[in-house]
C-alpha cells in the first residue's frame, strides 16, 4: 500500500503543475534572456550556437538522446560500483 501512495504522490507532483499553467512552458532560457535584457540592454552574448536554429523534432530527439546517455551512464555506473563493493565483500567473507 505504501508504494502505491508513492507512485501516485509522484504522479501528482508531476501532474499538478501542468493544470495549473495558465500559459505555454517556455523554460529558463527565454525568462532569463528577458532579465538580462531589462537589466543590461547594450550586452552582447560571447558564445554564438554552433547550429541555428532547429525544428523542434530534431530539439526533442537531441534531448531525448541527451537523456539515454546520462541514464546509461549512470546506470552503468551504478552497477559497476555495486558489483565491486559485492565482490569485496564475498573476497572477505569467504577467505
Amino acid at each position: 500500500m505504501k508504494n502505491w501512495m508513492l507512485i501516485v504522490a509522484a504522479l501528482a507532483i508531476a501532474a499538478l503543475p501542468l493544470w495549473f499553467l495558465d500559459s505555454d512552458f517556455e523554460g529558463s532560457d527565454a525568462g532569463a534572456e528577458a532579465v538580462v535584457s531589462e537589466q543590461a540592454p547594450d550586452y552582447e552574448p560571447w558564445a554564438a550556437p554552433l547550429v541555428g536554429e532547429l525544428p523542434g523534432e530534431v530539439e526533442s530527439g537531441l534531448f531525448a538522446l541527451q537523456a539515454a546517455l546520462g541514464g546509461g551512464v549512470l546506470g552503468y555506473a551504478l552497477g559497476f560500483y555495486r558489483g565491486r563493493n559485492r565482490e569485496s565483500d564475498r573476497a572477505s567473507s569467504g577467505s
